[in-house]
């Protein structure tokens, strides 16, 4: 996805290109880039762009651009609360990115898409959403992904009140993101004014923590500002005037309310609501009663002005404005506001604060002497606080069962790669069979002992090549393709003059398609097989012929293909049952490299990654060697 890191002259440059630009595909690249910078910097002309993008990709078939229009539709629909609709365009951008097979690509989206599952309080969506990007990242390791992943983790901790932990999984991801050197986007930014609003918001719900939260929600304002973020901006100052409110620090909080009501783009007016009442509020504490009622009508206006009205917002402004008349003594207006009030909590879902309501309206009928009205509403507190602390306990059930099975997944993540780098090492101890070692020493001892110099230097390059390869090897999961053919290919050649002296003949095929240097593969797990083909298959040929073909399969796998014309399996188990030194090789060898497969591949089906077949003459059916396919994972060169 484009995120590109423009200045002002660069926009301004790219919006006057756009205006003689004629040709629809570079209109649509133009657009890309724009919106790419609108979408954090002035999101309503980032939604003006996004309209003209719409229409351009009705003409021009483009899957990265329509993939990025979804992206960047997605996280402005997030940006005006749509978020049924962000979530309708992330799954397309996600069907997008499956069919142009970008692992990392996928990987950004569900990270992103995990923040929209959190504003709807999809926990369970948002942890298999940041456990797939995850495991997309430990084949394809990436920095900046890696830090917004955590950043993602640590918000749904917010959502499940484990503050402790939302702290170090934020601090972990500020670390990663402000890493020296590191190429940072507007997007990157945008996350790392959010990582500090986080820790703002964890930091007000421990004791004496307000000024903590200061520090951070002021920090994430500093970002904001330093590089034109405009998005969120009324809400960093909101929060900022807040933690001074609960300071009791009212002239700052003022302040910083004042700052978030002037900022008027559509997508700050819940915000302008949510400062506008805060600030009536403030007025209250200073008892500047005329302001307080016309900042309560102002934030009402514009919740009001919102598609789906917040009600909950619109029950606190009546509870404080039934407080307000309270300390005016207007009777009649705090039990007007009041009864407005409970309307409003009947359509919504918070069940706390219903129940606070209708509590606090009971007192007041104590109050007045209004006892039979007093009475129904204790008794509706009593009925709604019972219903809630089932419910808490319901959800309380519902969010264990979530992170236990997310803590399950993981932990089953981390005993795969703890079994896969044991049976790394298992299967490298027993790579080398002693007697290929013992007789390729051996043979090189002989063009010694017959000044053969040439040839005893040529092969014990190669096999001090060899052992040297092996011995690397054995600290790296992954290297490339090249590399493994080239171990296959000197250990071949050693085997073909050193071993068999001319009685054995080899072919390794490469797939035109294949970039062999760039693309990565499970270090040393070929060689087992083409050591049974030689050792099982054509010990007793007079003649022994071994092809290894590589065929790419799709952008996660290559196949392998070790074929010889060796004298087949079933004689060759009777002959292993004569010769001791035989008997177990083949099933140490390649049980090892089996289960190394099954877990590198992280499936628990019975899909067979091996498969070994026969070869026979049609006509006599007599064994004429063994083919063996296996499927290799593509994986990332610098995984460890």
């Amino acid at each position: 996805m484009s995120n590109y890191a423009l200045t002002f002259s660069t926009i301004e440059q790219l919006e006057n290109e756009l205006e003689f630009e004629r040709e629809p595909v570079n209109q649509a690249k133009i657009i890309d880039q724009l919106i790419s910078n609108y979408a954090y910097t002035n999101i309503n002309r980032a939604n003006e762009y996004l309209v003209r993008q719409y229409e351009l990709l009705k003409w021009v078939q483009r899957p990265q651009l329509s993939l990025n229009y979804h992206s960047h539709a997605a996280f402005i629909e997030n940006q005006y609360y749509n978020y049924p609709i962000a979530e309708h365009h992330f799954n397309k951008a996600l069907d997008i990115s499956k069919e142009l097979a970008d692992l990392k690509q996928q990987a950004a989206l569900q990270i992103d898409y995990a923040g929209v599952c959190t504003n709807l309080d999809k926990l369970k969506e948002a942890n298999e959403l940041l456990d797939k990007a995850r495991q997309y990242l430990k084949r394809y390791p990436d920095q900046v992904l890696q830090g917004r992943l955590i950043c993602r983790e640590g918000f749904v901790s917010i959502r499940y009140r484990e503050f402790g932990k939302a702290i170090e999984q934020l601090l972990e991801a500020d670390k990663i993101l402000n890493t020296p050197r590191l190429t940072r986007t507007f997007k990157d930014f945008y996350y790392l004014s959010l990582i500090q609003g986080g820790l703002g918001n964890c930091y007000e719900w421990f004791d004496n923590g307000l000024e903590k939260a200061v520090k951070h929600y002021l920090k994430s304002l500093e970002i904001c500002h330093e590089k034109g973020l405009g998005t969120r901006l009324s809400w960093h100052y909101l929060n900022v005037g807040k933690a001074y409110m609960g300071m009791r620090d009212i002239e700052k909080a003022e302040y910083y309310f004042r700052q978030a009501i002037e900022i008027t783009d559509m997508v700050s007016n819940e915000a302008r609501a949510f400062a506008y009442a805060n600030l009536g509020y403030c007025y209250y504490l200073t008892e500047k009663y005329d302001q307080v009622a016309e900042c309560y009508d102002t934030a009402e206006t514009l919740i009001h002005q919102s598609p789906e009205p917040n009600y909950l917002n619109l029950v606190n402004i009546e509870n404080q404005r039934a407080q307000l008349y309270s300390k005016l003594g207007n009777r009649e207006k705090v039990e007007k506001h009041f009864i407005k009030a409970f309307e409003y909590a009947n359509k919504t879902e918070d069940g706390k604060k219903y129940a606070e309501l209708c509590k606090r309206i009971s007192e007041f009928y104590a109050e007045v002497g209004d006892y039979k009205n007093a009475y129904e509403y204790l008794m509706l507190f009593e009925d709604v606080n019972s219903k809630n602390r089932d419910q808490y306990t319901s959800r309380r059930i519902l969010e264990l069962e979530v992170k236990y099975e997310s803590e399950k997944r993981r932990q089953e993540a981390e005993m795969l790669q703890l079994q896969a780098t044991s049976l790394q090492l298992k299967a490298l101890r027993s790579q080398m069979n002693p007697h290929f070692m013992y007789n390729a020493l051996n043979s090189i001892q002989n063009y010694i002992t017959s000044n053969n110099s040439t040839d005893a230097s040529k092969y014990l390059a190669k096999f001090a090549r060899l052992m040297r390869q092996s011995l690397d090897y054995s600290d790296l999961e992954v290297i490339s393709l090249e590399k493994e053919i080239q171990f296959l290919e000197d250990y071949l050649a050693i085997n073909e003059k050193l071993r068999f002296q001319g009685k054995l003949k080899s072919q390794v095929t490469i797939d035109p398609e294949i970039e062999q240097d760039i693309l990565g593969v499970p270090t040393m797990l070929i060689q087992p097989y083409v050591e049974n083909s030689i050792e099982h298959g054509l010990r007793n040929r007079e003649m022994g012929v071994v092809k290894i073909d590589f065929k790419l399969i799709d952008d996660y796998t290559v196949q392998c293909i070790v074929e010889d014309n060796g004298i087949g399996r079933k004689k060759a188990r009777e002959l292993q049952e004569l010769d001791e030194n035989y008997r177990k090789h083949e099933s140490k060898g390649t049980k090892i490299t089996e289960e190394r497969l099954q877990v590198l591949h992280n499936n628990k089906t019975d899909q067979p990654y091996i498969q070994t077949i026969d070869l026979q003459d049609p006509f006599s059916g007599e064994p004429t060697g063994t083919r063996i396919e296996i499927l290799l994972p593509i994986v990332e060169i610098h995984a460890k």
